[in-house]
């Protein structure tokens, strides 16, 4: 049970719905001590010199094909809205699930506290033409779906890249959905694509399940989809059409030879950080990858024995690991000088995913949504030491090589390799 607890993506935040938190909400009142020129909290903005927009995209082929939202350099769009944060209702009864609420209940709750909240991307903003962006495919964690990571993918699309957050249909998503043709006797609602939505919701351990089991066959099925989403994308460069069961408007032919398809990582966070080993373990053509907090329980056994040569990055923070998940990382990395290690000190596991942006500061502390850091603090170290790791691993030319030191652990909140005290190494 404590292993469950430490794996979920929202664990330590499992009372802060049920505490009815004031503080969660994109237009917050002020707390004690706060800036009054601060009015709301919010997601952050990219950094990066390019304007930031995203579109969502669903292939056919039902539940085994794709689903995605992209985020990509976009032109200046002033006439386009930023995309909806938690788009559908859904989203809302597959959290209450999760976190063991009425569905009712939850949702009323998070219409009511983030329902308004937008991501700082512009929604289907035309595609910025005239270079080629690195690729980079986004695994998200356990409980979580595809949009609730936009700060972090957000900030990469700013700086130059083409991110694919996938969104994974291996029952461990709070939600997901794929569409299917409606029947006749059925109304045409809204859309008139005679398509429907079919919901797919978080699959709870059954009674006397082991959840290691269940867990490796959702990774292996996590890191297919993680290939599959590479493979999409690298159709659409080619100038391949695609066929999108979305309605939207993005003009995906903008794409074709956008993408450096030499360039190429992958990313996650938690049970996501997991189908970063696996995909790096099966797919070659992901060169480098980044596991943020990483959960390794998943992991099979065999990806130890030299499955992932790949350089990788652990970014962890210094409140969710534990002795047995470290170790499984050193096993994985030990004696490789491009695999790498580091600790926000200060940082939670929801240091990672956008809740940390939208609670308040005292409500986001006590919930476990926020660290003792600042949210904002603690997203620059995570994205600046990736970005410096993924200059190196993709030879690419930019400035992300001034945050090398944080690849090594060297800086303020940053340790090298882990907080957690470990058992002293047998001798050989």
């Amino acid at each position: 049970m404590r292993l469950l607890a430490a794996a979920l993506c929202w664990s330590p935040g499992r009372a802060w719905l049920r505490g009815l938190t004031p503080g969660l909400s994109v237009n917050a009142p002020m707390e004690p001590g706060s800036s009054s020129t601060e009015k709301f909290y919010r997601i952050p903005k990219g950094k990066g010199p390019h304007s930031v927009g995203c579109t969502d995209l669903m292939t056919e082929n039902a539940v085994e094909g794709s689903f995605l939202r992209l985020y990509y350099p976009s032109c200046n769009a002033t006439d386009n809205e930023e995309a909806p944060w938690i788009p559908d209702k859904e989203y809302y009864q597959g959290l209450s699930d999760f976190l063991n609420m009425y569905r009712v209940v939850g949702e009323r709750l998070f219409q009511y506290y983030v329902g308004s909240v937008t991501c700082p991307a512009k929604s289907n903003a035309a595609f910025k033409l005239g270079e080629k962006y690195p690729l980079l495919i986004f695994s998200h964690g356990l409980g979580a779906f595809r949009t609730i990571y936009s700060a972090i993918c957000i900030e990469m699309a700013s700086q130059g890249f083409v991110v694919a957050a996938v969104e994974h249909r291996d029952e461990s998503a709070s939600a997901t959905y794929y569409c299917k043709k409606k029947s006749i006797s059925e109304p045409q609602e809204e859309s008139t694509s005679g398509l429907e939505k079919e919901w797919i919701y978080y699959r709870k351990l059954k009674t006397g399940e082991e959840e290691r089991c269940l867990r490796h066959k959702q990774v292996q099925q996590r890191a297919q989809e993680c290939i599959k989403a590479l493979n999409l994308i690298l159709k659409i460069n080619s100038g391949e059409e695609v066929m999108n069961v979305l309605n939207s408007n993005f003009d995906w032919n903008s794409v074709k030879d956008s993408v450096d398809t030499s360039r190429i990582a992958v990313m996650g966070h938690s049970f996501g950080g997991a189908t970063v080993i696996e995909s790096l373990s099966k797919e070659i053509r992901f060169r480098c990858g980044i596991a943020l907090d990483a959960w390794m329980l998943p992991v099979g056994d065999d990806i130890y024995q030299n499955s992932v040569q790949q350089p990788l990055l652990f970014i962890n923070s210094e409140k969710f690991q534990w002795a047995d998940n470290i170790l499984k990382m050193k096993k994985l990395s030990s004696n490789d000088t491009n695999k790498k290690m580091i600790t926000i000190m200060g940082s939670v596991h929801q240091s990672f995913p956008d809740f940390t942006f939208v609670s308040g500061g005292l409500i986001g502390r006590f919930f476990k949504l926020k660290g003792e850091i600042d949210p904002n603090e603690a997203i620059d170290i995570s994205n600046h030491a990736s970005l410096a790791f993924l200059q190196k691993h993709l030879s690419l030319k930019k400035d992300f090589d001034q945050w090398d030191s944080l690849v090594d652990g060297i800086g303020p909140n940053v340790i090298p390799g882990t907080n957690i005290d470990l058992p002293p190494a047998e001798p050989e």
